[in-house]
């Protein structure tokens, strides 16, 4: 019975061992099915929202933006720029293999994607912590993105754009797909394709593309600015050396064909390199949007420049930087402004290509004796006039014992005399006087708009301010008294015609900031600067100017603002690093410059004489105070002007110069 109650049934079989092909064809079934199931999933979730892939030949780019002067002179465009798509057989042999050697190696071997640089990405996407995904994308993969998708990095995205790159494989040749990335890509600079990026960067169809230039634009894959052949010169030519050797190591080209196209010069297009008012439109530029919001067609931007005054504010700069190189002299900036506020020259550096920070409105540099005239205007409105006595001798404010530049003192003289020789007692002392806080009120009032600290020091120029804020400061002292903002941008309108903002459109009413006696007084006084003061170097004759030079602490900044009839233009020079210059003061380079661009820019302005106040007689000729001018201005002195705050600790002052000593 107990054998029956187990069913009757003998021990099982031993299970037959399958033999090494049955176990490779039984898993490769089992991964099979479950590779079917996982692209099933797969699909299901990344693809149920892939993009409109008929959109594929349809051409979409930003709306481009043309900036005009204010005469309708073209000052450049910004935003995309298309050319007709070129045929990969007309290409050189080399520019699409530049492209395949730095982005895609495997380019004919994959279908549409690389496992293997795929898995190298998630592996070291795996151990950031935060930052940039790394994409390991094929040529197939960024084409499907530029096509179809946004740049955005995140894993959606990426399995989105695989799925993408396979559909291309499938549906076209890779003759075919070579050819759309090609004429498609993004080169900076506005530039889409590879007609459009050989056009804008060295003038010349694709077809003719050497070498070295295609390995320069296979370069700029990795970072269209950052690899800019027009603004990181350096950079790009290195980036194009990796090229060429990657290309050298996939036998594209032989070691031979690699140093020939290291002895060929590259020559990027001047137009382009060349381009005027770049910090000017970069300006503008960071103002459109905010205007009249993200363009959705091209617009065309009437601005208030004038090219030929840009022109020769560029070559000032350039000239006076480069003459005063050695006294330490690296950088420059100048802004003009007319009575009504508007730019009419704008340099924020001496070259565009080597730096984009834009000094004229980016920078904050201490004013210097410069900011002395809100001073002597806050004096005039609570009294005082030019003719006002008072003594140069030592004071002491508090804990803080101002001293002048040559550690001299004149005695009793009046106020005229104090600012057209900059004198550092007489501006403290009345400073304390008046008020800070109301020498700060008219400052602003004018247009200052930084912040100003109500120390005794800011007296002497201890705010910082910006080119743009002199200019636009200094414009009531040379219009008659009325605040004139700056500004660069007149209309703007559609390419079509529809205007979207208009700067005359419900402007306000001028708003006078100066009233009478003062405005007459400042002008008096800040006229005698020009003629006998600090500022004589900037004096253009046959013109009525007036001005203020202005030079900080250790000679860090050197500052001549000046003016005549409704025109106004602000200088500054000294090193972004804020180190010291070599005793390079206000009445020196920027006077210089001052004077080489108002020299051209005044026969074209037409400019009337300052209102108010009355202009001084010339000085009588001075045969041996000509020859001290003369060599003062060969060293950049100043003979009246000390820097801010070096003699204010207590150091002993510098020995005078021979062609220092007033006669």
């Amino acid at each position: 019975m107990a054998n029956a109650g187990q069913g009757g049934r003998g021990p099982r079989p031993p299970r037959e061992k399958r033999s090494p092909l049955q176990a490779l064809i039984y898993w490769v079934l089992v991964l099979g099915v479950w590779g079917l199931i996982f692209l099933v999933a797969f699909f299901a979730v990344f693809a149920v929202d892939l993009p409109d892939t008929s959109s594929l030949y349809d051409v979409k780019r930003q709306p481009s933006v043309s900036y005009l002067d204010r005469s309708g002179a073209l000052v450049a465009v910004r935003g995309s720029q298309y050319a007709p798509p070129v045929d990969l057989d007309r290409l050189p042999e080399y520019v699409p293999e530049a492209f395949i050697a730095i982005e895609d190696r495997w380019y004919y071997w994959h279908f549409g994607f690389n496992p293997w640089g795929i898995v190298r990405s998630q592996i070291y996407n795996m151990r950031r912590e935060s930052g940039p995904l790394r994409g390991g994308s094929t040529i197939t993969q960024q084409l499907a993105r530029n096509l179809f998708l946004t740049p955005s990095q995140n894993y959606r995205r990426k399995a989105q754009e695989l799925i993408l790159a396979v559909w291309l494989e499938a549906r076209f040749s890779k003759k075919q797909i070579l050819e759309l990335y090609l004429n498609r890509v993004y080169f900076g600079a506005g530039a889409y394709g590879i007609e459009a990026a050989s056009q804008r960067y060295f003038g010349k169809p694709a077809e003719r593309l050497t070498l070295g230039e295609a390995a320069l634009l296979a370069g700029m894959m990795k970072g269209p600015s950052r690899y800019s052949p027009v603004s990181a010169t350096d950079r790009a030519a290195r980036r194009a050396t990796v090229v060429l050797d990657k290309m050298v190591e996939a036998k594209f080209i032989t070691p031979q064909e690699r140093e020939a196209a290291f002895r060929t010069k590259v020559r990027v297009n001047p137009v382009l390199a060349n381009q005027r008012a770049q910090y000017f439109t970069d300006w503008v530029d960071d103002q459109v949007r905010s205007l009249v919001g993200e363009p959705t067609e091209d617009l065309v931007v009437e601005t208030t420049l004038d090219l030929p005054l840009q022109a020769a504010a560029e070559q000032a700069v350039q000239r006076g930087v480069a003459a005063a190189k050695g006294q330490g002299v690296e950088q420059g900036a100048l802004v003009s402004i007319d009575g009504e506020g508007r730019v009419r020259a704008y340099v924020g550096g001496t070259n565009y290509l080597q730096t984009q920070f834009d000094r004229a409105t980016m920078a904050r540099r201490q004013a210097g004796s410069a900011f002395k005239p809100f001073v002597y205007l806050a004096a005039m409105e609570a009294g005082r006039t030019p003719d006002t006595p008072v003594v140069d001798e030592p004071v002491k404010i508090g804990n803080w014992e101002p001293r002048n530049y040559t550690g001299e003192y004149l005695g009793p003289i009046n106020l005229q005399t104090a600012l057209a020789q900059s004198v550092n007692t007489v501006a403290a002392r009345l400073a304390n006087e008046v008020g800070t806080s109301n020498v700060a009120a008219a400052a602003r009032r004018l247009g200052i708009t930084s912040n100003i600290q109500l120390d005794p020091s800011m007296a002497l120029g201890a705010v910082e301010v910006s080119p743009l804020e002199m200019a636009q400061a200094y414009a009531p002292f040379a219009n008659g008294g009325f605040l004139a903002r700056g500004y660069g941008i007149e209309r703007i309108r559609t390419s079509s015609g529809r205007v979207l903002y208009d700067h005359s459109v419900d402007r306000p009413p001028r708003q006078a900031v100066i009233g009478q006696p003062a405005l007459a007084y400042m002008n008096q006084m800040m006229r005698t600067v020009i003629v006998s003061g600090t500022g004589t170097r900037a004096n253009v004759s046959g013109y009525d100017i007036a001005g203020k030079t202005g030079t900080t602490s250790d000679y860090r900044d050197a500052w001549f603002v000046g003016y005549t009839g409704g025109f106004v233009t602000a200088v500054w020079v000294g090193k972004d690093d804020n180190k010291p210059m070599r005793r390079v003061t206000g009445g020196g380079a920027p006077a210089g410059i001052w004077k080489d661009f108002m020299t051209a820019a005044l026969p074209r302005l037409k400019v009337q004489p300052i209102p108010g106040g009355i202009a001084p007689a010339p000085a009588e000729p001075d045969p041996i105070g000509d020859v001290i001018d003369g060599i003062t201005d060969f060293f950049g002195g100043d003979r009246g002007e000390e820097p801010r705050s070096e003699f204010d600790e207590g150091q002993p002052p510098p020995q005078r110069r021979r062609e220092e000593v007033p006669f």
